[in-house]
């Protein structure tokens, strides 16, 4: 474990301005309390200029500062916790006792869950890592192990996939009984296995012991000739070296917050690559009469750009929504020259997914175009490619309303298209 460096009181302004550990230590040499920062300057200085009433007693013993740098903010939340567990500081409140403390645990058995306790003690069966004092920070880091390390954190293995399944960031036992082997099974098994431990790993000893030993599991699985497994944990290494690349990673604007941009959230969740033109079609008549389709569009890199286009149903003696929905596409696949959209929403259900499926196929500009089809009634989504539809209930927040706004916005320029229609035919 990495050991303090120290510097008299009054020359805190020398202290470094990265992410690190920082500790206030009396005449005696006795440590009194240790935090993480991801200024080790401005942090220290804050304890001095602002300090909260509970603060005041161990700064005015405070003689020295010592501090230790670190790669990141992740690295910082590590080393604090295993140095307030080595030194155990009397002005840290003491764990065991608080429920300010957290925990992060892993529960033994078949596909282990990851959670965050306060009372570990408490729990049987499983191991934990801790004790870590900024819970909102080890929610953020967990987010992100989550994404290279994907893992289960329901407490009861739901009867059908949920949502972190679908966006790739569980192994997915609930989706065993529609698993078509019993490789398959053993391959989850395995992933929520090794996966569980990485984290708890990356949370105890630091990243860059566990990129070592991932190197070194590589090298092993390409020596055996598992080249697809020795893959996936080439792809865990780079993601875990990129999020290091970033030392304030819990700030706004760098990595963290953009990989969780909305615009990065839709990718993920529609299994996009590119996400910067997505168009939403509607349809719009009374019993057929009228009957009009529109197509909300956005584009640009954070889809501000607006597109919109007005369609006249031509063929109302085939007045089903279907039919409309089928002409309106057929008419838009037409016209490549107005670009080709990443992602397309339909008002309907499964039926409307498979017509445009089935209708793309003529126009292989759009062969990439990824479609969906929202069933408002039932409040369910159908995705290209997914099997069974996702309800909006579980979906998050940025997600669904995304969606809703959408659709809700191309369903009024319809209803507004079909009403000057009819105040014009009424004038007429």
């Amino acid at each position: 474990m990495k050991e303090f460096k120290f510097l008299e009181k009054k020359y805190i302004a020398r202290l470094p301005k990265s992410p690190g550990v920082y500790c206030f230590v009396n005449k005696d040499g006795e440590i009194l309390y240790i935090g993480k920062a991801k200024n080790l300057r401005k942090r220290v200085k804050d304890h001095f200029q602002n300090p909260a009433f509970k603060e005041k007693f161990f700064l005015e013993e405070t003689k020295k500062i010592g501090y230790i740098k670190t790669d990141s903010e992740i690295s910082a939340l590590i080393l604090e916790a295993n140095l307030i567990k080595k030194y155990k500081p009397k002005f840290n409140v003491v764990w065991r006792d608080d429920k300010n403390y957290f925990f992060v645990g892993m529960t033994k058995e078949k596909y282990p869950q990851i959670f965050i306790t306060h009372q570990p003690q408490k729990i049987k069966n499983a191991e934990f890592v801790g004790p870590f004092v900024d819970g909102k920070a080890l929610k953020e880091t967990l987010k992100i192990l989550r994404k290279i390390f994907p893992f289960r954190s329901c407490k009861k293995i739901p009867k059908r996939p949920c949502l972190w399944y679908h966006l790739g960031y569980c192994p997915g036992p609930c989706a065993l009984k529609i698993s078509k082997s019993e490789i398959e099974n053993s391959f989850v098994e395995r992933d929520c296995q090794n996966n569980a431990k990485r984290v708890l790993e990356v949370l105890k000893e630091g990243e860059k012991e566990i990129i070592k030993k991932l190197k070194k599991k590589m090298k092993e699985l390409a020596k055996k000739w598992e080249f697809e497994e020795a893959g996936k944990v080439r792809d865990q290494i780079f993601k875990l070296e990129k999020v290091l690349s970033h030392s304030h990673i819990f700030e706004k604007n760098v990595y963290f917050e953009r990989e969780s941009s909305p615009i990065e959230k839709l990718k993920e969740f529609f299994g996009l690559e590119n996400l910067s033109r997505v168009e939403a079609f509607d349809i719009s008549n009374i019993r057929g009469k009228l009957a009009v389709g529109a197509l909300v569009g956005f584009f640009g890199e954070n889809l501000k750009e607006k597109f919109f286009r007005k369609f006249k149903i031509k063929f109302e003696k085939r007045s089903s929504d279907l039919f409309m929905t089928e002409e309106i596409l057929r008419r838009r696949f037409s016209h490549s020259e107005w670009g080709i959209p990443d992602l397309i929403l339909l008002d309907g259900g499964k039926a409307h997914l498979n017509l445009a499926k089935k209708l793309k196929k003529e126009f292989p500009e759009f062969e990439k175009t990824k479609i969906s089809a929202l069933a408002k009634k039932s409040e369910k989504i159908f995705i290209e490619g997914k099997e069974k539809p996702i309800s909006l209930r579980n979906l998050d927040q940025e997600i669904s309303n995304f969606i809703l706004k959408l659709n809700k916005k191309v369903h009024k320029f319809a209803i507004s298209y079909h009403r000057k229609l009819r105040e014009k035919a009424l004038l007429d």
